[in-house]
């Protein structure tokens, strides 16, 4: 019986040991957050050298990790960017390349946008197949409830947020959505689209583009209830933010300490969306509000004790906007680059990236690595030791984590945009080409840019560099697919 026990001691041992080892292994999967923001320029944030805007935790999240300074959206407008964010296809290839716009703003119009189609790769579906639980928590775009697109049925276990961008407009919704079910909000409809009438508009008129709940902090609510129900296993949070894209609206508290601190006068809706009283102020309240809610995710993470065990990522899906009542030029919101939302230039697609990972990514440190958002797909691959075909990206973990000497670089990234007249661009090392208006003007001339001393796309060198216009058509025609949808093939 003695020699028995102690047989049945070692075996228990021994099992508990090799629980141990499995649980030691379980946790080395290290869990991903990656929040996306909504229309922020390149240098709306400190860590980029905003100045007027206080973004402390974002720029902490710069000083304890990476910042890259050549970092690309996939396309320049919401929809088709998380589309490829989402899929690891730039716009030649992306199943979604334009905001198809489905029924109207009234709740009883919510439709939504072109749902991604089923069978679809997501990066969802990847991180499901590591054994990870996964959420989106904010905003969509990709489709409604009850059709293909729902995000249930591309690659995430649980979301809340808003899934048509026309409801975004409003901050302060009706409601939300909660895994196909709506999650009634105690606010009322407001038309944020109707504008005043500067000449009879009193203070008070503004009152009424305001309202109970604001959507941003019931998504942070709900994003923190997912990580607490998942600390003890791996989980990816997809967490995209519907700020800062207008309309203007943010809690007094967050607005408050910003008026009078600059020049600015009442934004009665004569560019689209709502009117406010204090547009400026109520802009960087919003980057303010955007960066406090990064500051509680951390918090988070730290409280949990799972710092070191989860990297932290945060984009735009675009440059700044142009209409609404941002004022793009007044706070340097692009860092001089050329063009905003819309645009194939600097302006409207290199944004800001930032990824913290304690112990991993170096604190302080920077890259210069020409890359793009779909490049996520690839990088997740990597850090998951899973094999990928059919992507657009290059995996850029090993610049995360300082192993430059393994990462392996595009030869261009391609970007075509159906919009706007339908534009083009190329960047390939620090050459530029760009073509504007090609629907319009089948032949419409190549610009040629040199970034490296030229950023900020000023002097076009296509005269003396016909080599490189012929480079770019090549690699049109290389990368070019027609899309089913008639209206996105303008080549």
């Amino acid at each position: 019986m003695e020699k028995r026990a102690v047989f049945i001691g070692v075996i228990a041992q021994l099992f508990l040991g090799w629980i141990s080892v499995n649980d030691g292994f379980a946790q080395k999967k290290p869990n991903v957050i990656y929040i996306y923001a909504d229309d922020l320029g390149y240098a709306e944030i400190g860590a980029y050298g905003q100045e007027k805007i206080k973004t402390p935790n974002l720029d902490r999240l710069a000083k304890e990790g990476i910042k890259f300074t050549d970092h690309y959206t996939g396309t320049p407008v919401c929809a088709p960017a998380r589309a490829m964010l989402m899929t690891g296809k730039h716009g030649g290839h992306a199943y979604i390349r334009g905001n198809y716009e489905l029924g109207g703003f009234p709740d009883s119009e919510e439709r939504g946008q072109m749902p991604l189609k089923e069978g679809t790769f997501t990066l969802g579906h990847l991180m499901q197949q590591a054994g990870y639980k996964t959420a989106l928590v904010g905003k969509w775009g990709l489709g409604m409830n009850g059709t293909s697109g729902s995000p249930l049925k591309q690659g995430f276990d649980y979301y809340y947020g808003l899934l048509d961008q026309k409801q975004a407009h409003s901050f302060y919704p009706t409601h939300l959505w909660e895994n196909d079910k709506q999650d009634t909000l105690d606010n009322t409809f407001i038309n944020v689209h109707r504008a005043l009438d500067p000449q009879k508009a009193s203070p008070k008129d503004f009152d009424y583009y305001k309202g109970k709940v604001y959507a941003p902090e019931k998504m942070t609510e709900k994003a923190l209830a997912f990580i607490d129900q998942n600390k003890e296993n791996p989980f990816f949070l997809y967490l995209p933010y519907p700020l800062p894209h207008v309309s203007l609206q943010a809690p007094d508290d967050f607005v408050k300490p910003y008026i009078g601190k600059f020049e600015e006068q009442p934004y009665y809706g004569q560019q689209g969306y709502a009117p406010n009283r204090y547009p400026y102020a109520t802009y960087a309240a919003m980057i303010t509000f955007l960066d406090a809610q990064v500051g509680i995710i951390m918090e988070k993470i730290k409280a949990l004790g799972l710092d070191e065990n989860t990297i932290i990522m945060f984009s735009s899906d675009n440059g700044t906007t142009f209409n609404g009542g941002v004022n793009a030029k007044y706070f340097n919101s692009v860092d001089g680059l050329r063009g905003l939302k819309t645009d194939v230039y600097e302006g409207g697609i290199r944004e800001p990236f930032l990824a913290r990972w304690p112990g991993k990514i170096k604190p302080g440190s920077t890259s210069h690595l020409i890359s793009a958002q779909y490049d996520l797909l690839a990088t997740m691959a990597d850090l998951t030791g899973q094999k990928l075909e059919n992507t657009d990206g290059i995996s850029f973990l090993p610049s995360l984590t300082g192993k430059n000497k393994a990462q392996k670089t595009h030869p261009y990234l391609y970007f075509e945009f159906p919009e706007k007249g339908g534009q083009l661009a190329i960047r390939m090392g620090d050459w530029k080409g760009v073509r504007t208006n090609v629907r319009k003007d089948p032949n419409s001339l190549w610009q040629v840019y040199h970034l490296k001393t030229d950023r900020n796309e000023t002097k076009d060198l296509a005269s003396s560099h016909p080599e490189l216009v012929t480079q770019f058509e090549a690699i049109v025609k290389k990368e070019h697919q027609d899309s089913h949808v008639k209206d996105w093939n303008f080549l």
